[in-house]
């Protein structure tokens, strides 16, 4: 009878072992793992409070890795200098210790408070060392009740948690290289990032940020392509100047670029600019004219502001893209060109295709690589780098010795919401300089916008009359700026009476002369 529980206890011992050997061996995070193991322990073996400490190479101090039921503030209280109480003691001697009964063991500390009063309790506690060869990395320990005292099962349950401790030893090991690795490999990785963002970097386009990465890394893959590019973004993000640098850094950078803005142009004027026009082909027209297209042979031409377009011009553009061919106004000869085409815009085209201000198939014809600009909010962290270009640009145009931004301007200047974007900054730092007679930009110097909410919203930060009275300025202040300082337009706008602008404009101490452009 002895020997069939004696075989029965090795089956059941054998399965707990081949389950823990299974969870060790399929995962990639230490804790997983020996949590797992550890709730193994106590389902199949009876063995309670299973523990794995692991010396840290840094401080030296041992630290729980895993604990069964410990709280994070257990597994916190939880650290030994190695030598101290029976933990530290194993992993000194690096020989396993069996304490009979736990309430009368004075080098118990119980740190962790996660077994209650110890002296209502009799439980031993087995602790054997974790081993990587020679060296001892940590400790395995358990409580287990022994009803009749300790006897051979205790020498018999020692050595099955040596077998154990030999295992997670080894995966501790296992995953502590996997983890070296995957750092180093990271660093790596980063490392090259930086190398490759130093290496993509285009001149005249400032900027570090990931999202300028993004564009950065665009811009590379179409550079030498001769498909057309799309430039989506809002005004002064900076559209103009990917155009030029996918011109001058690609193949066709020895032939001419040629800009055109379609939004400064009527229809007719603009139809003439781009395919040029015959003598006599209508009133005025005393001589030929090459157009755009012409001029551009070779190189690249750049429409700016696309979506301002006529239809009957985006007809005729259509078949430029699609043919390379267009004729003169007043010819019936076909041209070929042969052309790269940028194209930016600031509005929504899928929406103006939608309400039909678009035409479809020439939305699909242009927009064959989009590249899309950030707006200077979401990349912060290049406010400070594209402020400090303008000063150095601007302080040599004015020929001051201005050499820094003071630290409140900083703040500012980060704080603000830039709806101008680059083009905003590019005339505040501008603006700054000129009116700058110290060594130092300072918050005085920076346009009324970027002020600062004054003291009595620092002294009363959740006061709502005055939360209420900076966001109206606001919104006042930006109407203003879309509106050219117009304040008739400004009410209209904002869906409000000319007459409350007017009083609100008094209220804040608004100038709406400084918003015109």
């Amino acid at each position: 009878m002895a020997a069939k529980i004696d075989i029965s206890r090795q089956l059941a011992d054998l399965n707990a072992l081949y389950e823990i050997t299974r969870q060790l061996a399929s995962s990639l995070k230490i804790s997983d793992c020996l949590e797992k193991s550890m709730t193994i322990l106590a389902q199949m073996k009876d063995m309670e409070n299973g523990t794995v400490t692991i010396v840290n190479p840094v401080t030296g101090k041992l630290e729980i890795e895993v604990a069964q039921g410990l709280t994070a503030e257990g597994r916190r209280r939880g650290k030994y200098k190695i030598g101290e109480g029976i933990t530290g003691r194993v992993v000194s001697t690096g020989e396993p210790i069996i304490v009979p009964q736990i309430s009368e063991e004075p080098l118990f500390l119980n740190r962790t408070k996660a077994r209650g009063d110890l002296s209502e309790q009799k439980r031993s506690f087995l602790c054997v060392p974790v081993k990587d060869g020679h060296n001892v990395i940590g400790a395995l320990s358990v409580d287990i009740f022994y009803e009749d005292g300790l006897g051979e099962q205790a020498n018999t349950d020692l050595q099955y948690l040596t077998v154990l401790s030999s295992i997670i030893a080894q995966t501790v090991v296992r995953i502590q290289k996997v983890n070296r690795e995957t750092e180093q490999l990271y660093t790596e990785n980063l490392k090259l990032k930086r190398e490759l963002s130093e290496k993509n970097k285009i001149n005249d386009i400032i900027g570090n940020s990931s999202k300028m990465q993004d564009v950065y890394e665009m811009i590379h893959r179409v550079v030498n392509s001769n498909a057309t590019v799309l430039l989506r973004g809002e005004s002064g993000t900076g559209k103009t100047l990917v155009a030029k640098a996918l011109h001058y850094n690609g193949k066709r950078k020895g032939k001419p670029f040629i800009v055109v803005n379609c939004s400064a142009l009527p229809e007719t004027l603009l139809e003439s600019e781009l395919f040029g026009h015959e003598k006599g082909s209508f009133t005025g027209a005393t001589e030929r004219k090459l157009g755009r297209f012409e001029l551009a042979e070779g190189g690249t031409l750049f429409l700016d502001e696309i979506g301002e377009i006529s239809n009957s011009v985006q007809v005729k553009l259509l078949n430029v893209v699609q043919e390379r061919t267009f004729q003169r106004l007043g010819s019936t000869k076909q041209l070929t060109c042969d052309v790269r085409l940028v194209t930016a815009t600031n509005r929504d085209l899928e929406k103006a295709v939608t309400e039909k201000c678009f035409r479809e198939d020439l939305y699909y014809r242009l927009n064959v690589f989009p590249v899309y600009m950030p707006p200077l909010r979401e990349r912060r962290t290049d406010i400070l780098l594209i402020a400090e270009f303008f000063l150095g640009k601007y302080a040599k145009e004015n020929k001051k010795k201005i050499r820094r931004i003071s630290t409140s301007a900083i703040d500012m200047l980060i704080q603000y919401h830039w709806p101008g974007n680059v083009r905003e900054l590019q005339n505040c730092i501008e603006r700054a300089v000129i009116i700058c007679d110290d060594d130092s930009i300072k918050g005085i110097h920076l346009p009324p916008t970027l002020q600062l909410p004054d003291s009595t919203l620092k002294d009363n930060p959740y006061s709502l009359s005055v939360a209420v009275e900076n966001f109206e300025k606001e919104l006042i202040i930006e109407g203003l700026k879309r509106n050219n300082g117009n304040q008739t337009k400004t009410a209209k706008d904002l869906d409000t009476s000319l007459r409350i602008i007017n009083y609100k404009i008094h209220q804040y101490n608004i100038s709406p002369k400084n918003y015109k452009i």
